[in-house]
Parts: C-alpha cells; sequence; structure tokens
C-alpha cells in the first residue's frame, strides 16, 4: 500500500496507475489526512478494505466542472459538509458571520456553502443523474430526520431529501461505510441498500420495513410544536444500538425516511485499528504555500483516548452522533502514537491532550450497557449519579503515567472536558490529585 496522500487530481490519480477510481469523497473541510478528521477516517478506512479513493476539497459549488476531476466514479460519491456543521463554521450564535475557517487553508472565511451537504449534493446531482451518492459526517448526522433549523428558524425536511442523496450514514460510521461499499461493489442497486445499521434511506412504501416505529409526519409536526417535541423525543430514545427501534417518519402519502438502528459501538481492537491506519497526520502540502491549515494546530499532538460519552447534556449533540457508550483504544495503541510524536521535528515535549469528548470517561458507565444498552428514559449521572455507576478513574490514571514516562515527552496536558460530578463520585481523590498536579495547561475545562 502507497504511503501517501490520497489522490485529489487526475494526475494523482494516474500516477498510482488507476484509470477510476471507486469513490469520490467530497469534503468541506481542506484536506487534512489526520485522524481528528472524519474525512481522513473514512477514506483511510475504505483503503484499507482496497478500495480506491479521490478526494475533492471545497469546489467551487457555482461551478458544476469542480465536482469532474476524476470523472464517474465507479461507485459512487461520498459527501460530507466538514468536521464541523456548516453552518456553525459560519455563523455565531447571534447568528453573525465569522471572519475565518480554521478548517479551510489560511483560514480564509467563505470557501464552502452554507448548508455545504445540500449543496454538493444538488451539485453532483446536476452533473451525475444516476450515480449513488452517500453523504454522512456531523451535518448530516444531526439532520438525518425533519430536524428546528436554528438559522431558519423553521422545521426542515430530513437533509437526505433536500440533498438528492441515496443514502445516509449517520454516527461516526467506520462499519457502516464498508457495508455500503461491499454491497454496492457486489452490484446491489443503491435503492436496495436498506438494511445497513447506521443508516437512513428514504422509500415509497412501508411493505418491507415491518418492525418501524411511525412517527409523526412532516406535515403534522410543522403545525404543531408540541408534536414535534414528542417526535424528537421518541428520537432521542432511540439512539442506543441495542435498545433502538427502527423508525419511519412520512412525508405526504407516498414517500416516508427510514431509520435504521444506529451501528454498534467498536471494540477496543477495532478503534485501534481505525487510528493507527497510514495517515500523513497533516494537511495536504499544496496547502503550504496558503499558510496551512490552522485546525490542524490544536490536535497535531493530542490523542484521541475514548469516544462516545454518558453524561447526557440537553446542550450537546453527541447522544445523537457518538452514543452513550465508551468505546476506548488500548493503552498499546495510544501510547504508540505518542511515541511516534516524539519523533516529529516540532515536537516540544508537549502532548496538548489525551481525552475525547468527555476524558475521564474510559469505560461503559455500567455492565448491562454492552448487551442491553443505555437505558431510555433515565441518565447516568443527573439529577445525580446511577446507583449502578462503575466509578473508576485506575485506568486513566495508568495511561497517564505511563505517557509521562515517555522519553522525550515532558508535559502531558488534558484538554478535553473533565466531567466533574463523576470525579466527585470517586472516592479515591487519587485522580484528581495528579489532574491538577501534572495535566492542567492553565485552564481546565469542566
Amino acid at each position: 500500500m502507497i504511503k501517501d496522500f490520497l489522490p485529489i487530481s487526475r494526475a494523482d490519480m494516474e500516477a498510482r496507475g488507476w484509470d477510476e477510481v471507486d469513490f469520490v469523497y467530497v469534503i468541506g473541510d481542506a484536506y487534512v489526512d489526520h485522524p481528528s478528521f472524519g474525512h481522513a477516517i473514512i477514506s483511510r478506512i475504505l483503503e484499507a478494505n482496497n478500495y480506491r479513493v479521490g478526494i475533492i476539497s471545497q469546489p467551487d459549488w457555482k461551478n458544476k466542472k469542480s465536482i469532474d476531476v476524476f470523472g464517474r466514479p465507479r461507485l459512487g460519491f461520498i459527501v460530507t459538509g466538514g468536521n464541523m456543521d456548516s453552518m456553525v463554521n459560519h455563523y455565531t450564535v447571534s447568528k453573525k458571520r465569522r471572519h475565518n475557517d480554521a478548517f479551510t487553508p489560511g483560514g480564509v472565511y467563505g470557501k464552502r456553502p452554507d448548508y455545504a451537504t445540500v449543496v454538493y449534493g444538488n451539485l453532483i446531482r446536476q452533473t451525475y443523474k444516476d450515480v449513488p451518492v452517500i453523504i454522512g459526517g456531523i451535518e448530516a448526522s444531526l439532520r438525518r430526520l425533519a430536524h428546528y433549523d436554528y438559522w431558519s428558524d423553521t422545521l426542515k425536511r430530513s437533509i437526505l431529501l433536500d440533498s438528492g442523496a441515496d443514502l445516509l450514514l449517520y454516527g461516526m460510521g467506520e462499519r457502516s461505510i464498508v457495508e455500503m461499499a461491499d454491497a454496492l461493489n457486489s452490484g446491489l442497486d443503491i435503492k436496495d441498500i436498506t438494511f445497513i445499521s447506521g443508516s437512513v434511506y428514504k422509500t415509497k412504501s412501508l411493505d418491507s420495513v415491518y418492525d418501524a416505529e411511525i412517527l409523526p409526519s412532516f406535515e403534522t409536526i410543522t403545525k404543531s410544536k408540541r408534536k414535534y417535541a414528542e417526535s424528537f423525543y421518541t428520537q432521542y430514545t432511540n439512539t442506543d444500538p441495542f435498545s433502538g427501534h427502527r423508525m419511519a417518519e412520512p412525508y405526504g402519502e407516498h414517500l416516508y425516511v427510514v431509520q435504521n438502528p444506529a451501528a454498534k459501538p467498536l471494540t477496543m481492537t477495532e478503534m485501534d485499528r481505525v487510528y493507527g491506519l497510514n495517515y500523513m497526520r497533516t494537511y495536504h502540502p499544496s496547502y503550504e504555500a496558503l499558510g496551512g491549515v490552522p485546525a490542524i494546530e490544536e490536535v497535531k499532538f493530542s490523542l484521541v483516548s475514548n469516544r462516545g460519552c454518558f453524561g447526557g447534556c440537553s446542550f450537546c449533540a453527541l447522544t445523537f452522533h457518538q452514543g452513550r457508550i465508551i468505546q476506548t483504544r488500548s493503552h498499546e495503541s495510544i501510547i504508540n502514537e505518542a511515541k511516534a510524536l516524539t519523533w516529529e521535528p516540532d515536537f516540544k515535549g508537549y502532548i496538548h491532550d489525551v481525552g475525547g469528548p468527555t476524558a475521564n470517561f474510559r469505560h461503559p458507565s455500567c455492565q448491562k450497557q454492552l448487551t442491553q444498552g443505555v437505558c431510555k428514559h433515565k441518565q447516568c449521572l443527573f439529577p445525580e449519579p446511577c446507583k449502578n455507576l462503575h466509578v473508576d478513574h485506575k485506568d486513566y490514571l495508568s495511561l497517564l503515567r505511563k505517557l509521562r514516562d515517555i522519553p522525550g515527552v515532558k508535559k502531558v496536558f488534558i484538554r478535553s472536558g473533565i466531567r466533574f460530578d463523576y470525579v466527585n463520585a470517586d472516592p479515591d481523590p487519587t485522580f484528581l490529585k495528579e489532574l491538577c498536579e501534572y495535566h492542567v495547561s492553565g485552564q481546565l475545562k469542566v
């Protein structure tokens, strides 16, 4: 396998001896081949499964030819708006335009459109009417069913409909992207790929959908805020891969958007494999003359140790995207990555972060989660910690101590959020003591 950036041009493709790509991956960010960027993980997962991927980064959405860099892909287009929702990327909470974009070369603002996933999907459809289009990423994941759009102050349809896409993969997507690719590669029509966990598809009939929970129709929720709230609550209680139900949302009399249950969480071995793929760990060299990509600075010397969060904060989207079940990497995987960082020419001895959505979560909140899923109508930590909550920082402490002992490492900081009520629930004060003594870089997020 070639250790290099994936092709961003026809010349790159031909230099690899390819006459076509299997998938064209259209992304709203600059191309950064680092595991903190979703497009890097998904493209490398596909590569590891012997699929050829070409990257089109921030295409000119006003020019149909910008989507035609590689020509017609053999299997389909994959589209993501970027590491952030494009509207959050563009506007402050008071709806004022931001002045820069950390995910664009040189931090330049305006290189992607508002509602990027929708715009890119329709851009592709102008040229390729019958090629499968698969959307994913945070923007698609959180808009997969009818949703309130803060920016327009309206209810919008599922992004699957407005983007013109055939299939939506929600959540982190490592399993579902390979299942989708294998299904297309086997000759299945995209309209028949209705069985993948962590996917959303559209259908004209529910005759073959025998077990779905029927949500209020789009027409109903646009007329009643209460019905919308009830629909959202049903969605919220069905995000778990073990206990979640299939759901169908009607649009008129002959169109339904069907959400399959979420994909199962990755095992530790699978997490290690994801983060051990052939990443270049930086932005594409073509951006160097433009000043690089600012977003890499925060993550270049940081380590992802987990994903998911059972905190269940009402302001947070993680329940819908990564889920409430904690998934972790092994100590060996993280330590090997840390040792590799020490050989980077600009490494100064400081690991900026060891964490994830919540840094001090390293295992599921209780044992039943891995077989029965999370509780549908209860929170693990609110209004007070559950009596079944397993509170133990020993594994995380052990990892931090090993990282501190690596030659060349001066400091190991924690910049991810620390769940403080979870810290307080631990009868052993050792973690809090070592956190304050060794791992605070000047500010601590709680």
